[in-house]
């Protein structure tokens, strides 16, 4: 997961400390439980054999290795992340894959400065939500993507949804002293309405989307939903 602080920093924020990038490489053996949503993520994109893909906000990369598997040493994937650590994470799973047909790249998601129209597919794993100024990161991706190919990604449902994930942080705000939290966006489940996820596409020039709910393998590991996208450009 992958967030850009306001003012466009390369540290990552939040999701660049060293903290929070150990944690979530820690986190990568419980995550394995996405394997299902990813594979389904990857097949709404399209994704095939020789494919140059971009992986946006790509974090450690679990996704990036399986997207990296199914392309081939005739693919490519290029993983784009606001927080070094992170990527730097990815570098060191590629290399003790052996992989050669990944790169990573520190890029502020909302500012994809990327040769347009030169991706096959893109993908975005649990990080959408998150990115302020959510118009800019689509309407980049779209730029990059050929004409008919196609973007997916996967996003936290709404919070009645996820009471595993949505209760535990309303109990510790309380705890804190803290009121309840509004609903934020960007946040965690700021992309949990189909309508409101559908409409961000829209707004990006993305045709003929679509939103799937997948339940998770597990409570304890993760979302039990996720609304996943398959948005080819017409």
């Amino acid at each position: 997961m992958a967030h850009a602080d306001l003012d466009g920093s390369h540290d990552g924020g939040t999701y660049g400390s060293a903290i929070a990038a150990e944690g979530w490489q820690r986190g990568a053996t419980g995550r394995a439980d996405l394997r299902p949503i990813t594979e389904r993520m990857l097949d709404l994109a399209g994704i095939d054999s020789g494919h140059r893909v971009l992986d946006v906000a790509a974090g450690t990369g679990e996704q990036t290795l399986i997207a990296a598997r199914r392309v081939g040493s005739h693919g490519f994937v290029l993983a784009t992340d606001i927080a070094a650590r992170m990527l730097a994470y990815l570098e060191e799973a590629t290399h003790k894959e052996g992989l050669t047909n990944v790169q990573t790249r520190l890029m502020d998601a909302r500012l994809l400065e990327l040769e347009p129209k030169s991706f096959d597919a893109a993908i975005c794993r649990l990080a959408l939500m998150l990115i302020p100024e959510r118009d800019k990161a689509l309407a980049g991706i779209q730029r990059a993507l050929k004409p008919g190919a196609r973007f997916a990604a996967v996003v936290l449902s709404t919070a009645e949804k996820l009471p595993h994930i949505s209760e535990p942080l309303a109990i510790a705000r309380r705890h804190a002293g803290l009121l309840p939290a509004p609903f934020e966006d960007p946040g965690m489940f700021a992309l949990g309405d189909p309508a409101v996820l559908r409409s961000a596409f829209e707004r990006a020039g993305f045709r003929e989307v679509d939103v799937e709910i997948v339940a998770s393998a597990r409570r304890d590991v993760g979302p039990t939903e996720f609304p996943s996208r398959d948005a080819p450009i017409s």
